[in-house]
């Protein structure tokens, strides 16, 4: 089991997202424990902010309330795994949560305001962020990582496959999916994927998936090409259709 200890001046966020989906799921089926940590129930009077030093504009979470939070969580089940969030952090990744699943627990520190006080700093084993921008809170932040482990533990997803198809997990990022009906609006799924030839199925997943790098994450392309993937990378550069590919290789096999 993983354990989330998030310490929060506003614990319902938390306490109220984990009652839908994935992470809903993952805590019914005893794969993880979400406990939010209200920084107001470990403050003197329930103050938790206050001005800074220097004369810098706006509060700044006081280190006394997410000292004694920390120190609740120790006593009671040994130390954390201690992520603090802030915009300047570790951009979040599908590696990253790879990581955090194999820690036991995981304490995460949400950022309000200005900030917290930087001598929280000295808890933290990893700074972590969403992206280059700013939010008025780590909530959002936290709840992203508790879905993005949640997800990756075993017995978690009915379908465990389907984390193999993730983007991001392998090589290159996902492809189109189609469900019912099979046009609406003019629009009609593709004729292959109704076809029951899995070996073309799979090749057109591929093709798609190498598509949608090109096009979307360049940066993503893989140095170490098989000779399919290259073959297919090369012709998807020429403006060549999956179809037109198809023909071409039947045509030269």
């Amino acid at each position: 089991m993983v354990r989330f200890f998030i310490a929060t001046i506003f614990p319902k966020v938390i306490s109220c997202y984990c009652e839908y989906g994935i992470v809903k799921q993952a805590v019914k089926k005893g794969k993880v424990s979400v406990l939010p940590l209200d920084l107001r129930e470990f403050a003197e009077k329930g103050q938790v902010d206050d001005e800074a030093y220097g004369g810098v504009p706006g509060m700044v979470i006081k280190p006394e309330p997410v000292f004694k939070a920390y120190d609740h969580v120790v006593d009671r089940f040994g130390k954390p795994y201690v992520i603090v969030t802030e915009p300047w952090g570790k951009r979040i990744d599908q590696t990253l949560l790879e990581s955090l699943k194999e820690k036991g627990n995981i304490m995460i520190i949400c950022g309000r305001y200005e900030g917290v006080d930087e001598r929280v700093k000295s808890l933290a084993d990893l700074e972590v962020s969403l992206g280059d921008f700013v939010l008025s809170g780590g909530e959002i932040v936290a709840l992203a990582v508790i879905e993005g482990v949640a997800r990756l533990i075993p017995g978690v997803l009915s379908e465990a496959r389907s984390l193999e198809e993730d983007s991001f997990r392998g090589r290159w990022l996902g492809y189109p999916v189609y469900t019912r009906p099979r046009e609406f609006r003019g629009m009609k799924v593709p004729d292959i994927l109704l076809s029951g030839n899995h070996r073309l199925v799979e090749l057109w997943k591929m093709w798609h998936r190498i598509e949608n790098t090109l096009k979307k994450r360049p940066d993503l392309v893989p140095e170490d090409l098989t000779d399919l993937e290259r073959e297919i990378l090369e012709s998807i550069k020429k403006g060549l259709s999956f179809e037109e590919w198809v023909r071409s290789r039947r045509g030269t096999s």
